[in-house]
């Protein structure tokens, strides 16, 4: 028994049956949610190991279930949607999720992504005693100890994704990374030549970190190459 929770927020029954059949089948618990007040209520109420959620539900849509859970906590998100345009995607990506899964899926392809992303957040949660606890660069100090980012000591909300990728390059300061690097060690994944889930991301934690996104201090690119932490002074 692996003991993973999973939140299942789909409306369309015969999805949401075939999917918590074929999970609990691998071991995991499945809670289901059928509207967006069921989700956010069970979200709540339970500690889940990861969320797979559909974007068009009835009550409280998917995004705003996002940006409820977004608000205290890194968990694993998948979305499941039949919206498949660049733009949904990183709107998706944007407002938290972790994963992007467009219907029709293989119950094959979900549970894939799911081991990917719960052994993803399994080396997350478990810093080498070896660590630093806290990692510094400018005006930024990242807690490893709480997952926690200040900037001139005031409170900066990362998704668990932008928080590794920012971990990643405080760790190495000197090291520059190319994308799919960047993919491998943070979605803890082959790359898939997937651009854009990397560039999202960036993005987004640039604009929440940097005094000005357009003229990034902390993540620059070096050109024709990836990213690396910028020389702060």
């Amino acid at each position: 028994m692996n003991n993973y929770k999973i939140l299942l927020v789909e409306d369309d029954t015969e999805i949401s049956e075939m999917l918590k059949s074929y999970l609990e089948t691998e071991d995991y618990e499945v809670l289901c949610a059928f509207d967006g007040q069921e989700a956010c209520r069970k979200f709540d109420e339970v500690f889940v190991d990861l969320v797979l959620l559909d974007l068009m539900i009835p009550k409280i849509s998917g995004m705003d279930v996002m940006r409820h859970i977004r608000q205290n906590s890194f968990v694993p998100i998948i979305i499941l949607s039949a919206k498949d345009t660049e733009s949904d995607k990183t709107l998706g990506l944007g407002l938290g999720a972790d994963d992007y899964i467009t219907k029709p899926f293989s119950v094959v392809e979900v549970l894939a992504r799911i081991k990917a992303n719960l052994r993803r957040t399994t080396q997350y949660d478990h810093t080498s005693a070896a660590d630093p606890v806290i990692l510094t660069a400018g005006d930024l100090s990242m807690n490893l100890s709480d997952y926690t980012l200040t900037k001139k000591g005031k409170r900066v909300e990362l998704t668990a994704k932008e928080f590794q990728i920012l971990k990643l390059f405080l760790q190495n300061p000197k090291k520059v990374y190319t994308k799919d690097q960047v993919y491998s060690l943070v979605w803890n994944d082959a790359y898939c030549g997937d651009e854009n889930a990397v560039n999202v991301h960036i993005s987004r934690l640039r604009s929440k970190i940097e005094d000005d996104s357009r003229h990034p201090q902390y993540v620059v690119t070096v050109w024709g190459i990836g990213y690396k932490l910028g020389e702060i002074k």
